[in-house]
């Protein structure tokens, strides 16, 4: 958790309450050490960037959840129009 509160320029209490609102759920090791994907701690960032231009935490996880359904729905609409028109669908990166 402290190393994860670091690379992302937050706290642990940061991080903690980003769980508590649902917008990330780390895994946890067999030690009981939370483990943050790359994804989860670019969210967090993304979260923090908000919050620091005066967002409130809830807001800023609704935000961000909204933004990622965006994404994922505008993928989704380009690889069904490269489907119709007979194109191979882009590589998800």
């Amino acid at each position: 958790m402290g190393r994860a509160a670091e690379m992302t320029g937050t706290t642990p209490g940061f991080l903690r309450a980003l769980g508590d609102q649902g917008l990330i759920t780390p895994l946890r090791s067999d030690d009981g050490h939370r483990r943050f994907s790359r994804y989860q701690l670019r969210i967090a960032m993304r979260a923090r960037d908000l919050i620091d231009q005066g967002t409130p935490i809830d807001a800023a996880c609704r935000i961000i959840i909204r933004e990622d359904q965006l994404e994922e729905a505008l993928r989704l609409n380009e690889q069904l129009r490269r489907t119709e028109h007979g194109q191979e669908p882009a590589a998800h990166t």
